[in-house]
């Protein structure tokens, strides 16, 4: 289990902290979903706990054990609302290979069928994949490292309604297996896949219970 205590967050240049004493448990097969407006701390929050940022105080926490940042990077995956801003490979398969060592041809495929991109060359740009395909790889670079928590920003953003299903399935099924913490501004779309207990709205920098109403 992964635990937030006390979790918050406030940047020097900020005149009010983003973050005011955050505490969340997030557990594998049970996907956890936080929704707020622009601008209310979700992406921070992703960053505090994949270790891209530090809190101003309080602790995260895995199995009872406080970790530190680097700690963190290593426990988690971290999908970024527009991942095809964040691709620094040139091919597909230069994208699955980076932190990589070695990556076999039939783990990368592997990944790939996971994913539903199976057949997609390994030469092929990533800019000039369709958007619900970025996504996808995004995540199966994500997969390769096997992370314990896969967290997820605003994972529909830009696609179309078409696309949007097919995504979601995937975040279903992936859940399955680690922990998967979602932030969205659009949390209609996913209430199929979390229980109501696991559905929060980060305002005002504090976590509240989530009602959602089509």
């Amino acid at each position: 289990m992964l635990e937030l205590r006390s979790l918050r967050y406030h940047a020097a240049t900020a005149p009010e902290p983003v973050l005011r004493g955050v505490n969340l448990n997030l557990e594998p097969a049970r996907l956890t979903l936080v929704a707020g407006r622009s601008g209310s701390g979700k992406s921070t929050l992703l960053e505090l706990i994949c270790g891209l940022a530090e809190p101003s105080s309080g602790e995260i926490l895995w199995h009872g054990k406080a970790l530190n940042g680097r700690q963190r990077r290593w426990l988690c995956g971290l999908v970024f609302q527009f991942p095809e801003r964040h691709f620094l490979g040139l091919t597909v398969g230069q994208e699955l290979r980076l932190g990589q060592r070695r990556l076999p041809t039939e783990k990368a495929q592997a990944v790939l069928r996971q994913v539903g991109l199976q057949g997609l060359s390994m030469q092929q740009a990533p800019e000039e994949l369709s958007g619900g395909q970025q996504r996808r790889l995004a995540m199966a670079v994500q997969l390769l490292r096997d992370p314990k928590v896969l967290l997820l920003d605003e994972p529909t953003a830009g696609l179309d309604w078409s696309v949007r299903g097919e995504v979601i399935e995937l975040i279903g099924e992936l859940s399955k297996e680690r922990i998967v913490l979602i932030v969205s501004h659009e949390p209609e779309l996913f209430e199929g896949l979390t229980p109501p207990e696991q559905r929060w709205r980060l305002n005002n920098g504090q976590l509240e219970p989530l009602l959602v109403s089509r």
